[in-house]
């Protein structure tokens, strides 16, 4: 029996997606700027091209890329990230790992806020899982508890609106702590343990699960930055 039409076409697109992006990482290595402008990443275009097309079964033939899963480091946040969400988080496939790595990033910057930082915390919350449910009630991407959801005009379940409203609380706690010997150390943890204990501690809060928080963000934080091959560290 003939391969039904959909199904060659799904095929098709995977392997152009798959090509797409491997020659996207090729590093320019000549002199000649227009051959160099053709080697740049088209992150951009790949995700675009990759989400108009949405067929499970067949995005397994992109879960074997080196570019996500061996092909590191990088010299783009969206593949340094993407390939963190599917080195953390298998369950996600490798294209989704892209346009969720390239959501947040955008949520990020529309922040003011630095993306790789907000990706690491975003890993530590719920491995970019969008069904994520803790023990404490928090659900979703961005860990929101009902009452902080409802008090930030969030909802938790819905991904990019949970990426958006994430990006926008610890981007107000960042400016709010700015003043904080580490903005960042202390915005997190409001985010784990609430202002009212940073507040109550006059930073972050003598909590062994908080601290611990703060830890593995900041190692999620560095790993992805060496990945990028930035030579800046969080600090």
């Amino acid at each position: 029996m003939r391969e039904p039409c959909y199904r060659r076409l799904g095929m098709y697109a995977a392997i152009a997606a798959a090509a797409a992006a491997l020659c996207a990482c090729t590093p320019s290595t000549s002199d000649d700027a227009g051959r160099r402008s053709q080697t740049q990443p088209q992150i951009d275009m790949l995700v675009n091209n990759a989400s108009s097309w949405r067929h499970p079964a067949y995005t397994q033939t992109l879960a074997g890329l080196t570019l996500l899963r061996d092909g590191r480091p990088f010299a783009h946040a969206n593949l340094a990230v993407g390939h963190a969400i599917a080195r953390v988080n298998p369950r996600i496939s490798a294209i989704d790992a892209l346009y969720l790595a390239d959501y947040a990033i955008a949520a990020a910057r529309r922040q003011m806020l630095d993306p790789e930082f907000f990706c690491a915390m975003l890993l530590q919350e719920s491995a970019f899982d969008p069904d994520a449910l803790s023990s404490a009630g928090a659900v979703g991407i961005g860990q929101f508890t009902l009452d902080t959801a409802a008090s930030q005009g969030v909802n938790p379940f819905d991904v990019r609106g949970a990426i958006d409203g994430s990006a926008a609380l610890i981007a107000a706690y960042v400016r709010a702590y700015g003043g904080y010997a580490d903005p960042y150390a202390t915005a997190l943890a409001a985010y784990n343990a609430g202002p009212d204990a940073v507040r109550r501690y006059a930073g972050v809060p003598p909590f062994e699960e908080t601290q611990q928080y703060i830890t593995y963000v900041y190692e999620r934080w560095a790993r992805i930055l060496s990945e990028e091959k930035l030579t800046r560290k969080p600090s």
